[in-house]
């Protein structure tokens, strides 16, 4: 019985804590490069609804000939609008497949300008800080300067 405990062997308390100081060298080294992912996959988010804004905007006018205007806004896309030049020929089920106006990524409407001041319309989401203007994070993301 002696010399199946003799040919056991178990984890000593220091391959523990070697093996546990590695893991933490790996996620001090990983973990800020993923978490600075996180702002980078939101701009992402925002530029993707811009341009599922534009695709569905282009197919309002195609179906109605004219832009929802800036007071009927991105809601035109999915519900009739009530006011203003109303649509002739406004698809029942709306213009946008959620059935709802999404948020940007920071939890913001977007905002949206028909006629615009660089062109048709203008959308924008204001970025991380919510305010126009900004810089870096902050900075707003709009449909005429998204490449």
């Amino acid at each position: 019985m002696q010399s199946n405990f003799a040919n056991r062997r178990g984890f000593t308390l220091i391959e523990i804590m070697v093996v546990i100081v590695i893991l933490a060298m790996l996620a001090a080294l990983i973990g800020p490069k993923l978490i600075g992912r996180s702002d980078d996959a939101k701009l992402a988010d925002a530029k993707l609804q811009i341009r599922n804004f534009e695709t569905a905007l282009k197919l309002y006018k195609l179906d109605n000939g004219v832009y929802p205007t800036t007071e009927q806004g991105l809601q035109a896309l999915v519900a009739k609008p009530t006011t203003g030049q109303i649509p002739r020929n406004y698809r029942q089920e709306g213009y946008l497949e959620s059935k709802k106006v999404p948020q940007d990524p920071w939890g913001n409407d977007f905002v949206y300008l028909s006629p615009g001041e660089h062109g048709d319309y203008d959308i924008c989401s204001l970025g991380a800080d919510g305010v126009k203007g900004g810089e870096g994070k902050g900075a707003d993301i709009c449909n005429w300067n998204i490449q």
